[in-house]
């Protein structure tokens, strides 16, 4: 997976801060990223970075739906 190109100046944090940020589990962000929510901005090591704002989007775009709906 090549890193995308990110704005100057955008946040990048960790999963584990991400999932902090969100209020969700770490595995949720990587659950995320695995269903296509969201992307690694960039890498650290073998640590992924994402932007927040990407972060906090997937965030809205899963908590959309309610509770037992399904993703047709």
């Amino acid at each position: 997976m090549t890193p995308r190109p990110y704005a100057a100046g955008a946040t990048l944090v960790t999963g584990a801060l991400a999932a902090q940020e969100t209020g969700v589990a770490p595995a949720t962000i990587r659950k995320w990223v695995q269903l296509g929510h969201l992307s690694p901005a960039d890498r650290q090591g073998r640590t992924h970075l994402y932007r927040l704002e990407d972060v906090f989007s997937a965030e809205r775009t899963t908590r959309r739906r309610p509770p037992g709906a399904r993703a047709d």
